[in-house]
């Protein structure tokens, strides 16, 4: 056995049947889900060389669902859809069984613009649609369509096109792409959407619970960070507004209710047009977590280790950690997280079932050069993990 004083590392064997569930979210910016389970699992058994643990690399809803999914076992599919601004990209969903993952992020997230540019009152969901059909061509049964990271506020008008409504302006042209092309919409017809949308079980798994519009809607709260200016806020807000009204005309009562539900204005409102296909609304993170397999493999478990980049206030409103935690602590089990920057007080976590956190920004306070070693300093991290909660 070597002493951890002075830099080294201290092996040892573990308690006898401790078993460890690595069940992290991406650290966004440094280290997908996948890259933050392979770290922790590398400093674990660094300290801990005979350590039984397993990897559920988790997601919320939105970008890194699809890669959570493929690392629970889904296969990886392609198809070529169009870019939120309208240019062909590649975008990938999972399925396995009959259930498709897909990611809206995947075909009209921010991912998906050219570097610096921003399009809140033209960029279109129009791809996400295309992503959908894919899925159902490729066989689904069952879809959880995760929405988050969208370049786009336009009510999901576009993801309805492409799935075959027909929304023209009074002179029977299509509405330009985009939320702000809704101001001009003066007719909705949803009677030639994909039949197979109607045999299909449908989840709209997000963690934002927002309404379309209004103080709290898709605009006034997500529309500055796609660069939408206070003028095109109330542009927005005004469009999707009157697209919700020329909907409830076409299609009744249920378009103005959908308008108001939680989960409408996921996504720059694209969950308003999700929940219109029929869909059920559901936290993103427990979703994921049926979806990934995680109540058994918690079963198997005696310490679970959650985290995400930034540990803060966000974190308790349906974020992954705040999931895992929830199901761990319903099912009794140690949770310990670790985490680029932590913002939260150890009684708050201690709440939402946490232990302990651990932030990278304790090894490394320069958080520039946190960032871009994450890696290395997330292993010393669960080295440290395994010192204090496996020896």
């Amino acid at each position: 056995m070597t002493d951890s004083a002075g830099g080294g590392t201290r092996t040892t064997r573990s308690a006898p049947g401790r078993r460890v569930l690595v069940a992290a979210d991406k650290f966004k910016g440094s280290l997908t889900a996948v890259e933050v389970a392979g770290r922790v699992m590398a400093g674990l058994r660094r300290v801990v060389p005979d350590l039984e643990v397993e990897a559920l690399p988790v997601a919320d809803g939105g970008d890194g669902t699809v890669a959570a999914a493929v690392a629970a076992g889904f296969e990886r599919r392609e198809a070529r859809v169009t870019g939120p601004l309208g240019d062909p990209v590649t975008a990938a969903f999972a399925l396995r069984e009959g259930t498709a993952v897909v990611e809206m992020a995947e075909a009209s997230g921010l991912q998906r613009l050219p570097e610096g540019v921003l399009a809140p009152l033209t960029a279109s969901t129009y791809g996400s649609g295309e992503l959908l059909r894919a899925a159902l061509d490729a066989g689904a049964r069952s879809v959880v369509f995760g929405v988050g990271g969208s370049a786009t506020t336009d009510g999901g008008a576009g993801m309805l096109s492409a799935l075959g409504a027909r929304l023209l302006t009074a002179g029977g042209d299509p509405v330009a792409p985009g939320g702000g092309g809704l101001a001009g919409l003066a007719s909705a017809d949803l009677s030639g959407l994909d039949p197979r949308l109607s045999s299909v079980e449908f989840v709209l798994a997000s963690d934002v619970d927002n309404p379309l519009t209004g103080p709290k809607g898709a605009p006034a709260v997500y529309g500055p960070q796609k660069g939408a200016s206070p003028e095109d806020v109330e542009t927005l807000d005004a469009a999707l507004a009157h697209f919700a009204k020329v909907l409830e005309d076409a299609v009744g009562a249920r378009a103005a209710e959908y308008a108001v539900s939680p989960g409408a204005g996921a996504a720059g409102g694209v969950g308003f047009g999700v929940l219109l296909l029929g869909a059920g609304f559901r936290p993103g993170i427990e979703v994921m977590l049926d979806v990934l397999g995680f109540a058994p493999a918690l079963e198997r478990a005696d310490l679970v280790i959650t985290g995400e980049g930034s540990l803060d206030g966000q974190t308790l409103h349906g974020k992954a950690p705040a999931g895992v935690a929830a199901a761990a602590r319903a099912a009794d089990k140690d949770v310990v997280a670790v985490c680029g920057r932590l913002a939260l007080p150890p009684e708050v976590l201690g709440r939402a079932g946490i232990r302990r956190a651990y932030a990278l920004t304790d090894l490394e306070p320069d958080v520039a050069k946190c960032i871009a070693g994450a890696g290395p300093i997330l292993e010393r991290t669960a080295e440290r993990i395994a010192r204090d909660f496996l020896t």
